[in-house]
């Protein structure tokens, strides 16, 4: 009988470790010549990204790791992949019209990988795919840049300060007595501090404010 979890997604890597294509296979699919991709011919640089998969769990990875690391000729990455992935059982030729279906199976909690975590080996790979000039974004400044002219709405904003102001922290008061708090706006705001400085006693910028000193144990 035929295993149905023979199938896998692979990267081939340029010499900076950076991915330049994504494919799904099975067998020695990921070493086989590409006829659209010209492979690494190190074979350090040819990588398994997810194992033991079905042949649609398969598609629906790959469709999704091409999605992370973007598309050269879209402008939207660094992968030289000319399709978003998906592209047909065995080599078969699919419409427009079924790659925009499977595209849309794998978004949010229909993808078969929402809330799962990848094994410790796979997110060492990612991680290592990711950091400094091999992250797709590095360097992108301005109207280059991902997030260039999104803003964010006044309830993100809210949670982002209070996110920044809710920090443990423990000083002597001007009476000598220890004080333990974790929300630094509102205990400037009870004690009538300012923010900034009180920050800066914090971080050990300052000695002391309005009497107030840092505790430390």
């Amino acid at each position: 009988m035929v295993n149905p979890n023979r199938f896998y997604t692979y990267a081939y890597l340029r010499d900076d470790r950076t991915p330049y294509y994504i494919g799904k296979g099975c067998g020695d699919r990921i070493y086989s010549p590409n006829r659209l991709i010209k492979k690494p011919k190190d074979r350090s640089k040819i990588i398994f990204l997810k194992q033991n998969l079905t042949e649609d769990e398969a598609f629906k990875h790959e469709i999704y790791m091409i999605s992370v690391f973007g598309r050269k000729d879209l402008g939207t990455g660094i992968l030289r992949n000319k399709t978003d992935g998906g592209d047909g059982a065995s080599g078969a030729i699919v419409s427009e019209k079924t790659k925009r279906k499977k595209s849309e199976k794998v978004k949010g909690e229909n993808n078969p990988f929402y809330g799962k975590t990848h094994s410790k080996e796979t997110r060492k790979k990612l991680s290592e795919l990711h950091k400094g000039k091999n992250n797709p974004n590095y360097g992108k400044r301005g109207e280059n840049s991902p997030n260039y002219g999104k803003k964010h709405t006044e309830d993100s904003k809210n949670r982002i300060k209070e996110n920044q102001n809710l920090k443990s922290f423990s000083v002597i008061s001007p009476t000598g007595e220890i004080i333990h708090s974790k929300n630094i706006r509102q205990f400037c705001r009870d004690n009538n501090l300012y923010n900034s400085c009180f920050s800066n006693l914090l971080s050990g910028k300052l000695k002391s404010h309005k009497g107030f000193r840092l505790y430390i144990p």
